[in-house]
C-alpha cells in the first residue's frame, strides 16, 4: 500500500514539473497572497511600534494639563491664548499625594540668531522638575542654578537641531545667541532624542521664570506637567487633580472644567488598540488575495483533470483506486500551495525589509503572520484541490479511455 501512494506522490510530482509555467503562474496568486500579508502585517505592527515608542518617549506615567475644556461645544481653544492656569495651581498639585514630580510650561515660538545665521524654534520655560520627568540629559554643559533660575537669568539649553543650525560644528556652550532681541548665553547642549511627534531636538529650554516674565511677561501657565512612578496611582491622580483645580477655579457641578487633563497611558492603550485593529483590518484584506490565489488553483486543477482524463482512465484500468487518484491530485495542490507559500514568505519578508530601507516607515517581522499565512497557503491548496480531485477520482475508466 506504501508504494502505491508513494507512486501517487511521484505521479503527481512529475505532472508539476512537467507543466512548469502552468505550475509557476498557479504558485503566483499563493505567493501574492502569503508575501501580502507579511508586508501588511509587517507594515502594521511597525506602525503601532512607532506609536507606543513615541508615546513612551513623551512618558506614558505622566499626566499633563493644559487650558481649556475638550467638553464644550465647538472648537476648544489653543492652550497658549487661554489664562486659567497658573503658578499657584502647579504648587498646589505638587502637595497631592502619590506624584513624584511635577513641572509647569510655558513656550512660544521664537526666530533665534547667531550672528548671520536665524532658526525659527519653540522656546520653552520650564521649572527645574521638567528635565527630570522628560528625562532630557546633556551632551555637554550643565543646568542653570537656583540663583540663574531665582534672577531670572539669560541662560539657555538647546537641542541638537538648534545647535546644527546656528553654529554648525562648532560647541555651542559660551556662546551668545539673541531671542527676542535680547541676549542668551547657551549654558548646555542636550543629548540627541531624535523625531517623536515632532523633532524633539528643536527645542530651547529656559528657566520658567525667565521665558514667562522677560520674554512673554505674562502671569499664567501653559501646561502643568505631572509623573508618577506607580502607574496603577495614575487615573488616581487624576481624578485627584481634577477635584483640585475645579475646587481652586470656583468651577460649580453644572459647569464644564475649565483645564483638561489627558492621562498619555489612557492614550496609549487607545492607540494600541487601535492599530491592532489596523493590522487585523490589512491582515485580512491580505488574506483574500490568498483566496483568490486557492480559487486559481482550484481553476488550474481542473483544467488540469480534463486535459489528463485519458490517463486518469488508463490508471484506473490498471488498478488505480478512488482514494490513490484523490491523493494524487491533492498532493499536486498541496505541493504547489506549500511551494507558494515558501516563495511568498522570502518574498514577504524581503518587502518587509526593504520598506524602512526606501522609506521613513518601519516594520516589524513576526513570526506568527509568516508561520500563520503559510499554513493558511497549505490549507488552501487542500480545501480547494478536493473537489478537482473527487471529479477525477469519480471518472468512470470506460468514458475516460474513450475520451477525446
Amino acid at each position: 500500500m506504501t508504494n502505491i501512494y508513494m507512486e501517487s506522490m511521484r505521479m503527481a510530482w512529475s505532472s508539476i514539473v512537467s507543466n512548469k509555467l502552468r505550475s509557476l503562474l498557479t504558485m503566483l496568486g499563493i505567493i501574492i497572497g502569503v508575501s501580502a500579508v507579511i508586508a501588511l502585517v509587517s507594515f502594521g505592527y511597525g506602525v503601532r511600534s512607532d506609536v507606543e515608542s513615541n508615546i513612551s518617549s513623551l512618558g506614558s506615567n505622566q499626566i499633563t494639563i493644559i487650558p481649556g475644556s475638550d467638553n464644550g461645544p465647538g472648537a476648544r481653544g489653543a492652550a497658549g491664548s487661554m489664562q486659567s492656569l497658573t503658578y499657584k495651581d502647579y504648587e498646589a498639585i505638587k502637595l497631592l499625594p502619590n506624584i513624584d514630580l511635577v513641572a509647569s510650561l510655558v513656550s512660544k515660538s521664537y526666530t533665534v540668531v547667531n550672528g548671520n545665521k536665524n532658526w525659527q524654534t519653540t522656546v520653552y520655560g520650564a521649572t527645574d522638575e521638567y528635565m527630570e520627568i522628560s528625562d532630557l540629559t546633556l551632551q555637554s554643559g550643565r543646568y542653570w542654578t537656583d540663583e540663574e533660575y531665582n534672577k531670572r537669568s539669560r541662560v539657555a539649553i538647546i537641542g541638537q537641531t538648534v545647535a546644527t543650525n546656528l553654529f554648525g560644528d562648532e560647541s555651542p556652550v559660551g556662546q551668545k545667541i539673541r531671542i527676542n532681541n535680547q541676549p542668551f548665553t547657551v549654558i548646555g547642549l542636550l543629548t540627541a532624542k531624535g523625531y517623536s511627534f515632532m523633532d524633539q531636538d528643536d527645542r530651547i529650554f529656559c528657566p520658567f521664570t525667565t521665558v514667562q516674565e522677560r520674554l512673554l511677561g505674562i502671569t499664567y501657565v501653559n501646561s502643568i506637567v505631572v509623573s508618577s512612578d506607580n502607574d496603577d496611582a495614575l487615573s488616581q491622580i487624576q481624578t485627584d487633580v481634577t477635584n483640585l483645580l475645579r475646587t481652586r477655579h470656583r468651577i460649580s457641578a453644572k459647569d464644564d472644567d475649565d483645564f483638561t487633563v489627558r492621562n498619555y497611558q489612557e492614550l496609549l492603550e487607545t492607540m494600541e488598540s487601535t492599530t491592532q485593529t489596523l493590522t487585523i483590518f490589512l491582515g485580512c484584506i491580505a488574506a483574500i488575495s490568498l483566496l483568490v490565489g486557492g480559487i486559481g488553483i482550484m481553476n488550474i486543477m481542473l483544467v488540469s483533470v480534463t486535459e489528463r482524463t485519458r490517463e486518469i482512465g488508463v490508471r484506473k484500468a490498471l488498478g488505480a483506486t478512488y482514494h490513490m487518484i484523490i491523493v494524487q491530485f491533492l498532493i499536486e495542490s498541496v505541493t504547489v500551495s506549500v511551494a507558494g507559500g515558501l516563495i511568498g514568505i522570502l518574498v514577504g519578508c524581503g518587502i518587509a525589509k526593504l520598506i524602512p530601507l526606501a522609506t521613513s516607515m518601519t516594520t516589524v517581522i513576526s513570526p506568527l503572520p509568516v508561520i500563520g499565512s503559510f499554513l493558511f497557503s497549505v490549507i488552501i491548496g487542500l480545501v480547494f484541490g478536493i473537489y478537482p480531485a473527487r471529479k477525477a477520482a469519480r471518472l468512470n475508466p470506460i468514458d475516460a479511455l474513450h475520451y477525446e
